[in-house]
């Protein structure tokens, strides 16, 4: 199971990946999204059924004794679908109205169940775009890099691109270390990478927060480890519209890590951040059905994940289809998808910065690469 990093290297070369995974061993029941996302739901749906069902007169009918008017407005607490004078015909009428609420409460669920899958197995948001060469940025950590100068996300080819003059001579190494966005120098220091970083949390900036709270879950670059300090960031990165730290809360609730155990809300949470865009939880999310074999739902999450770029998600549908939990044409669909990314990221310039440096290697589809 994998925990959000993106944008964690920073422009001094600190690599913060919690590099952790228990996807192999995970074997987490999945229980759908929390009780109280499920009531909410349930609510809102028995509220457009009470709509629907209301005649066009908007006359109040009670359901025991048929009395008619304005005042008949006392509800069934529990289907919301009748209505009564007076609490006395509501207790009068209840064991006759029993069968009717829980059918009306089961059409509820099942009608709220379907709505939520509908926004769950949504195509997200496409990812951004690099601001600098306008590719689509890369889905690993290692083909993007956040700058603290500006609080640019831009993709390691346009970070290590050689800068030339107007004679086409490579400039010298200072101006070679500058932000490819902003031309700040970068830090020559992980002491003053971070006091940037912190500067641009300051600011409000939900990159910073995520990267920071990063560094507190780790314990690492002079930060105690501090489960309580990182989800408190995390939580104010979502505020400020990065989605892909929901995973990590959902990671913290999966293992207890600063909270106490929660299936549920772990699972709520890595809803939300691959209904945001994040692919880790989205293959998260697929591990869970996976594991409880319920291989079509499984299915529909690699393949949204894998066409934002989620190979671990790919060789998982090459699982089920050695396994027999998955056609042919599903595994076929899901290459050409992958295919399709990676020829939207792929640039002469990337594949120059991959070739580069250890950190960004140019590889095999199964060994670690910079996209």
């Amino acid at each position: 199971m994998n925990i959000s990093n993106n944008n964690t290297t920073t422009e001094a070369g600190t690599d913060i990946s919690p590099g952790m995974s228990t996807t192999d061993c995970c074997k987490k029941v999945n229980k759908g999204a929390s009780k109280s996302n499920d009531n909410d739901g349930v609510c809102e749906v028995i509220g457009q059924l009470q709509y629907m069902s209301t005649d066009d007169n908007n006359i109040s009918v009670c359901a025991n004794c048929g009395k008619e008017g304005d005042n008949v407005n006392n509800i069934c607490n529990k289907c919301k679908m009748v209505r009564y004078c007076n609490a006395a015909c509501k207790k009068k009428h209840r064991s006759k109205h029993k069968k009717q609420c829980e059918k009306h409460i089961r059409i509820a669920a099942e009608q709220s169940a379907k709505l939520h899958d509908i926004e769950l197995f949504k195509q997200p948001p496409p990812a951004e775009d690099c601001p600098i060469c306008f590719l689509l940025l890369p889905t690993l950590d290692s083909g993007r890099i956040y700058m603290s100068c500006c609080g640019k996300v831009i993709c390691s080819g346009c970070a290590f691109a050689p800068i030339y003059d107007n004679q086409g001579n490579k400039v010298d190494i200072e101006k070679q270390n500058e932000c490819a966005f902003c031309r700040v120098v970068a830090p020559k220091s992980n002491k003053v990478s971070i006091e940037r970083l912190t500067k641009r949390m300051e600011a409000d900036d939900a990159n910073a927060m995520h990267d920071i709270g990063m560094m507190y879950y780790q314990g690492i670059d002079g930060f105690p480890q501090d489960y309580t300090k990182a989800l408190k960031l995390w939580h104010r990165a979502v505020e400020f519209g990065y989605s892909a730290a929901y995973n990590n809360i959902g990671y913290a609730y999966d293992h207890g890590q600063g909270v106490e155990v929660d299936e549920e809300k772990a699972v709520y949470y890595y809803e939300l951040a691959a209904m945001g865009g994040d692919v880790h939880a989205r293959h998260n999310l697929g591990t869970l059905e996976d594991n409880e074999d319920k291989f079509d739902r499984a299915l529909k999450h690699y393949m949204i994940a894998v066409r934002g770029g989620e190979s671990k998600s790919l060789d998982y549908i090459k699982d089920m289809y050695t396994n027999g939990d998955a056609t042919k044409e599903d595994y076929t669909k899901a290459l050409q998808a992958y295919q399709e990314y990676l020829g939207e990221i792929r640039s002469d310039q990337r594949d120059k910065a991959a070739a580069f440096s250890d950190v960004y290697p140019v590889a095999t589809h199964e060994s670690n690469r910079y996209y």
